[in-house]
C-alpha cells in the first residue's frame, strides 16, 4: 500500500445535486484522490487504485463569493473566431456564485497501482519511481483539490500523523459511539466507455497504444462511511465493477 500526505488552504469537492453553486462533500472524494497521485506520477502501465482517505484536521467550511461565467468553452466557437474574428468576453457572460468551501484540509491517501495486461516491468520498478517522486516534490502538474485555484502540497507521510475524530464532530455522540458515520452518497468515480459518436473525445491508452475515441462518462456513487474516527475507505468491488454499466 502507498500513502501520500496531502494538504492545502482550501479544497471544494463539489456535490452533484447543488448544480448552479457549489457545495462541498466534507471529505476528499476517491476520484480527487486519484487525480493528485495520478498528478505526481502516472504511467499508461498500471492504474491507482484508492483504498482508504484518513482525515487529519478537523472540517471547516467557509462561504465565498467568486467570479464565474455561464457558458462552457466550446471547441466549435473557437474554431469559428479563429476563422473570422472574434472571441469570448468574459465581462459579458459574467455570474456571482456563493461557493461553501473546505478550510485547512489536510489527508492521507492509500492506494495501490494495479498493472495492466500489457505491462512487462515489475510492479516494484513503478512504486519506487512514486516514492522517489514523492520525496522530491516533483509532478506532472500542481495537484489542487476539487478547483484548480485551490493549490494542494504533498509529501510521504512521516508516521506521525493521527486522525481527526471527525465521527464525533460531524455525528456527536451517538455516532462515536456506534463507531461510524454516514455521508451519505458520495461520487466514485467517473466510469469512461467508448461509444461510436460518443459526445466525449478522450485519449485511450491500451497495449495498442495511445488513440483518440469517442464515448461517454458515467459518475458512480457509493454508500460513504466514516470509521476509525476520521477514515474513509472504498470498497474493492468498485473497481472490480468499473467499466460495466
Amino acid at each position: 500500500m502507498l500513502e501520500l500526505k496531502v494538504w492545502s488552504d482550501y479544497a471544494c469537492f463539489t456535490r452533484p445535486e447543488n448544480k448552479a453553486e457549489r457545495v462541498t462533500y466534507d471529505v476528499m472524494t476517491p476520484s480527487a484522490a486519484r487525480g493528485v497521485l495520478e498528478a505526481v506520477f502516472w504511467k499508461p502501465e498500471f492504474s491507482w487504485q484508492v483504498r482508504e482517505i484518513v482525515v487529519l484536521r478537523e472540517v471547516r467550511r467557509f462561504s465565498i463569493l467568486r467570479n464565474e461565467v455561464n457558458s462552457r468553452a466550446s471547441e466549435r466557437a473557437a474554431s469559428t473566431w479563429a476563422k473570422s474574428g472574434g472571441g469570448f468576453y468574459a465581462e459579458e457572460d459574467r455570474a456571482q456564485r456563493h461557493a461553501l468551501v473546505l478550510r485547512d484540509v489536510e489527508y492521507i491517501i492509500r492506494a495501490e497501482m494495479i498493472l495492466k495486461p500489457h505491462t512487462t516491468d515489475p510492479l516494484a520498478k513503478y512504486t519506487e519511481m512514486f516514492q522517489r517522486r514523492a520525496e522530491k516534490g516533483q509532478a506532472f502538474h500542481q495537484p489542487y483539490l476539487g478547483n484548480r485555484e485551490f493549490t494542494a502540497f504533498f509529501s510521504p507521510p512521516d508516521g506521525h500523523e493521527t486522525p481527526a475524530n471527525i465521527v464525533r464532530q460531524l455525528g456527536g455522540e451517538y455516532a462515536e459511539q456506534k463507531g461510524e458515520l454516514s455521508l451519505g452518497r458520495m461520487l466514485f468515480d467517473l466510469d469512461f466507455k467508448t461509444v461510436k459518436r460518443g459526445r466525449l473525445k478522450y485519449r485511450q491508452h491500451d497495449a495498442k497504444g495511445v488513440r483518440w475515441v469517442a464515448g461517454q462518462a458515467t459518475p458512480r456513487f457509493f454508500d460513504a462511511v466514516i470509521t476509525d474516527g476520521g477514515t474513509l475507505r472504498v470498497p474493492r468491488e468498485l473497481y472490480e465493477r468499473q467499466g460495466v454499466s
